[in-house]
């Protein structure tokens, strides 16, 4: 690899998603322009007013809103959502809990359990087959 990163140049809905923002909620040149290595770091380090507010308020992409709700993206396509929600309508309905939400949280819930205990057995096969060389 060279040891030039600034050379290195990102897609807009590829920074866009490092930065766990909703790309078509940003300003149209950040949306149109090649976004390079310095810009993208200096975005991270020292974010504008726009970044810090969109993170803030939304709209919040698909997986942002989905870990905000504790759900899967899976679950929001079940529950057909299909839109990026803003930080008010999470909070609304974290309050409000509809149906699809208390089903697909114990949903993810399960399946997280399971990649949990999943994972606790194949470090201990691991560990097992370590002890045993």
């Amino acid at each position: 690899m060279g040891t030039n990163q600034n050379a290195q140049i990102l897609k807009p809905a590829t920074a866009a998603k490092k930065l766990g923002i909703y790309l078509p909620a940003t300003p149209e040149s950040f949306q149109t322009e090649p976004i390079t290595r310095a810009v993208f770091l200096d975005l991270q380090e020292n974010p504008p007013a726009w970044l810090v507010e969109l993170r803030r308020s939304g709209p919040h992409p698909r997986d942002v809103v989905a870990r905000k709700l504790g759900v899967s993206t899976s679950g929001l396509a079940r529950a057909e959502v299909t839109d990026a929600l803003t930080t008010a309508q999470i909070q609304e309905l974290l309050q409000t809990l509809p149906a699809w939400l208390v089903q697909e949280r114990a949903v993810h819930a399960e399946v997280q359990a399971e990649n949990a205990r999943v994972n606790a057995r194949n470090a201990e096969r691991r560990a097992r087959a370590a002890e045993s060389e």
